[in-house]
């Protein structure tokens, strides 16, 4: 299930255990604290009633005997169990799906969870594991050896969409009124972690400024410094000489580090050039593309791509990586500046005319 509905039905009553699978900070934080609020709703109850434990540390027959005794100071408890990965059998018990005996046994928990504790809670959490790659792989076996929790909570990292929804969300909840481009950037800026997104909407509300642009953005989230050199990217993608030089001016007195542009202008062209060869005619067939291979793309970056794409022909795009080859060639040897270099590299790019 998925957090939003995870928290949902917890309104309708507690399952004896739940497990959590998955790296995302945000929900796990959310899913966990909800679960406390459910479980013991008396902050009072937390001390005696609350227990952390480690399954790196502690076998899971272990957790199940707690589980099953009865306390004399809490008549409600919630045991969280991290590091649930740990519990899964090596080597020659893993070959043969749970061997008798030792930490990676499942039947111990099995067994209570066909006669458990009324009012205890059992929380085993795997935050290990991503859910792409062979990372994949690992989590599907964690969930199989969990297999008598029926309760199974995915935390997944926020899809483009969702970081843009939530974080429009946490902006509202904090008071504040991002527009446009300074919530594009806010969620670009910080790749969509919504656990960052968040920590930065709560220093944006302490600021006390209730509308926020993207120059306030920029200013309080380090990462957001980045933004500049997208803007250099674009006015590239866009082929505005004039524009990029201004930026490239900036950068320059800053003291940014110019190679970085480059190679963000090398990564839009590449993606241009997909773009532009699987026919995607708009920014939502772009974003929709890129998001099935996996790449995370935010609006203003589909935006962007879909600009760069109309603007540049195949071939121009094709010219423009090896201008960038040479122009990263030319930042890495003993010549003039970097500065020279990339001035000569934009007006090389824009001089370019629009064609096929």
């Amino acid at each position: 299930m998925t957090p939003q509905q995870f928290q949902a039905k917890l309104a309708r009553g507690l399952a004896p255990a739940y497990l959590f699978l998955g790296p995302d900070t945000f929900w796990r934080d959310r899913c966990r604290a909800a679960l406390i609020e459910a479980t013991l709703p008396d902050p009072a109850e937390r001390a005696e009633g609350l227990t952390r434990v480690d399954l790196s540390e502690m076998s899971l027959a272990e957790v199940a005997d707690d589980a099953r005794s009865l306390s004399l100071f809490a008549a409600r408890r919630l045991i969280v169990a991290a590091s649930a990965e740990a519990a899964l059998p090596r080597g020659r018990a893993a070959a043969e799906e749970d061997g008798p005996g030792g930490k990676g046994n499942a039947a111990a928990l099995e067994a209570y969870l066909r006669d458990p504790t009324p009012g205890v809670v059992l929380l085993l959490d795997c935050s290990r594991f991503e859910w792409e790659g062979d990372d994949k792989k690992k989590l599907e076996r964690v969930r199989t050896f969990f297999s008598s929790v029926t309760e199974v909570v995915e935390l997944r990292r926020a899809t483009a969409t969702e970081a843009q929804t939530e974080a429009a969300a946490l902006a509202r909840a904090a008071g504040l009124k991002l527009d446009r481009d300074a919530l594009d950037l806010l969620v670009e800026s910080l790749a969509g972690d919504l656990a960052r997104i968040a920590i930065e909407i709560e220093k944006l509300r302490l600021f006390g400024k209730h509308e926020v642009d993207a120059g306030l953005v920029a200013a309080m989230t380090p990462d957001a410094r980045e933004t500049t050199v997208f803007a250099l990217v674009n006015a590239l993608g866009r082929k505005d000489r004039r524009h990029a030089l201004r930026i490239l001016d900036t950068l320059a007195r800053e003291g940014e580090y110019l190679p970085l542009a480059l190679s963000f202008l090398a990564t839009q062209f590449r993606m241009a050039l997909i773009a532009r060869e699987a026919g995607l005619r708009s920014a939502g067939q772009i974003q929709g593309h890129f998001s099935k291979l996996g790449i995370p793309m935010w609006g203003s970056r589909a935006e962007a791509v879909l600009d760069t794409a109309q603007r540049f022909g195949r071939q121009q795009l094709e010219r423009g990586m090896e201008l960038i080859f040479q122009t990263d060639r030319n930042l890495r040897s003993p010549r003039p500046d970097d500065r020279t270099v990339m001035e000569e590299f934009v007006f090389s790019l824009t001089a370019q005319r629009p064609h096929g």
